[in-house]
């Protein structure tokens, strides 16, 4: 059972808005946990660690995963305490974190074309949802939306595009979109991603990244759950407490967004 068995999904696009019923995928991506072609923005990220789905039958893949962003010396590393399925854990009292940051990264990657039919990112639409709210329940932000095609500063490639060497141009953002068939990113809840909480609260937040064809039918999806809190405690008692409370908290979590 999934946290999002069910989700309601308000498609956010620059001139209307539609309306899906959706099971978002929540498990290793690939068998393996890495994406194609490979881990494409910034320099040193590993591939590995995401979860999505990858429809065959149209060649679309959809990813998602959360990353340390600041370890102890304030530096990110390519650790993702990813357990599996989708869930990333991480204890920001080990992590030396500025201001208005979260101690991880959501990541996330969309390859539309893996079977090489000569699709790009033009051909369809995007709804990426994140959750404001820390506790057993779910918010999802109102300015949830298209993060593909209206975040310009994504890295673009295509299936020949190596580690790193994605293209990252917000004059021609646009035009690249009908060229190119991935695009991936990695952003900080700090980016305007926590609403009116602070960035570096701790809780269990909730992302969800779909692709939809231009009817707005969903194709691929991902959902992904990153628990931020400290679990490092000194007497065993107070661990096994720490373990149940987080257990009820999931319990509690699925239950409430399951249908009656």
């Amino acid at each position: 059972m999934y946290k999002s068995a069910k989700n309601a999904l308000n498609i956010i696009t620059l001139t209307s808005a539609l309306f899906i019923a959706n099971v978002a995928s929540a498990t290793i991506i690939n068998g393996t946990g890495d994406i194609t072609p490979d881990v494409i923005f910034g320099s040193g990220n590993a591939n590995g660690s995401w979860s999505g789905e990858h429809n065959v039958n149209l060649g679309i893949e959809v990813g998602l995963r959360a990353k340390l962003r600041y370890d102890a010396t304030g530096s990110p590393q390519n650790i993702f305490n990813y357990d599996g399925d989708r869930t990333y854990t991480f204890d920001p009292t080990l992590s030396v974190i500025p201001a208005g940051r979260s101690v991880f990264n959501f990541e996330y990657a969309v390859n539309v074309d893996t079977d090489g039919s000569g699709d790009v990112l033009s051909d369809y639409t995007y709804l990426f949802e994140f959750d404001l709210d820390p506790t057993a329940g779910v918010v999802f932000s109102p300015f949830s939306g298209d993060i593909i095609t209206l975040k310009t500063d994504n890295s673009l490639g295509n299936n020949s595009t190596g580690k790193g060497g994605g293209t990252v141009d917000v004059a021609n953002y646009a035009s690249l979109l009908g060229s190119n068939n991935v695009a991936q990113n990695s952003l900080n809840r700090g980016f305007g991603f926590s609403g009116l909480l602070d960035p570096a609260a701790n809780g269990i937040f909730t992302y969800n990244l779909s692709v939809l064809d231009q009817a707005g039918a969903l194709i691929a999806s991902s959902s992904i759950d990153v628990v931020v809190g400290p679990t490092a405690v000194s007497a065993p008692g107070a661990t096994l407490l720490f373990a149940l409370g987080l257990a009820g908290m999931f319990v509690r979590r699925v239950s409430k967004r399951l249908p009656n």
